[in-house]
């Protein structure tokens, strides 16, 4: 049964997995003040064109999140985010637990725009509300959409005028970067965020983001964040070491092509079948509107990641695409989709 619910669903790319191998026997520093972590950082600042960025390695996107937002906000102070953003959905109020209110906006298409944000500015305008400061989108988005670089512009421009912090969570950056759809590049990112990160593990790392911090008003202190909220790991060499495959020979942005290749297919594969999308398949993440019916069959012999939809006679399947995807396991949906119905 082939697993299309997520991309992290297999322990690590063989690239990954020789640099970690090939550290046994050796010993480090901890805390991420190895070697390894150095040389990561390096070729990260390289590939983004930022010599002055300060490079932090997290486990995970929910922690790298929860400790960059609190960090960058006083107490007093809120992110905005669309509605499906991860901080808002799928973090168990992790952003509000540190004390920070999550300001939502509903978004077709995923994206916020300064049209969008400016209701929320003009509402909380004084010391009775919280107050503004963070804007807070992905790429790609939560359903799969990706930004353009003029609307990262707009909303830097925006946030230049209003005096806002502009940070992108890159959980799927590679996906989103590597898309047909895009324009942007990841030195692009860098010089229009205050922060955002780079994941890695939903693109062939084991367990492994790194934050990159632009802005030096956010730099002073972020280690002390980093240990108080549980992020700065004894053990920092292993995630240094998955970064630094990585970044080697590009391996990142092969991947992040690849996966949307993969996905492609299936869009392709659903609109010739007549079938319509929850939004743009634009990444590697397909959500297709089937009936029910055919959901059901389809259920039965993969792994889907199932979006409620207002028809309860149509069901939304989300079809993932992850590094480890083949044009095997490709054709072989196609067979059995055309079979079952």
């Amino acid at each position: 049964m082939y697993r299309f619910q997520n991309d992290y669903n297999e322990i690590a790319h063989p690239a990954v997995m020789k640099v970690i191998t090939d550290m046994v026997g050796q010993r480090y520093d901890g805390y991420g003040m190895d070697k390894l972590c150095h040389q990561a950082a390096e070729l990260i600042k390289q590939r983004i064109q930022k010599a002055d960025a300060d490079i932090h390695f997290f486990n995970g996107g929910t922690i790298t999140n929860l400790t960059a937002i609190s960090h960058f906000l006083r107490p007093h102070q809120a992110v905005i985010s669309v509605s499906t953003g991860h901080i808002a959905t799928h973090e168990t109020g992790a952003i509000e637990a540190t004390g920070h209110k999550v300001i939502t906006t509903f978004s077709a298409d995923g994206k916020l725009t300064p049209d969008l944000i400016k209701p929320i500015i003009a509402e909380h305008n004084d010391e009775h509300w919280v107050q503004p400061k963070l804007v807070y989108i992905t790429n790609a988005t939560e359903i799969g959409t990706v930004y353009r670089k003029a609307e990262i512009q707009a909303l830097r421009q925006f946030c230049d005028e209003y005096n806002l912090w502009l940070y992108l969570d890159g959980a799927r950056l590679a996906g989103g970067l590597m898309s047909l759809e895009s324009d942007l590049t990841i030195e692009d990112i860098a010089a229009l965020t205050d922060a955002f990160y780079i994941g890695g593990t939903k693109i062939g790392a084991m367990s492994a983001e790194a934050l990159v911090i632009n802005n030096p008003a956010l730099k002073s202190d972020f280690r002390f964040s980093l240990k108080q909220k549980g992020g700065l790991q004894a053990k920092g060499w292993l995630l240094g070491a998955q970064f630094y495959a990585l970044f080697n020979d590009d391996l990142y942005f092969k991947l992040g092509k690849h996966i949307n290749e993969m996905a492609t297919q299936l869009a392709d594969f659903f609109i010739e079948q007549g079938f319509d999308f929850l939004a743009p398949p634009e990444s590697n993440q397909v959500f297709v509107i089937l009936p029910n019916a055919i959901a059901d069959k389809l259920t039965q012999q993969f792994v889907f990641h199932r979006v409620l939809l207002e028809d309860p006679n149509l069901s939304c399947l989300r079809l993932c695409t992850s590094w480890a995807t083949t044009q095997e396991d490709i054709d072989s949906f196609k067979t059995t989709f055309l079979q079952l119905i």
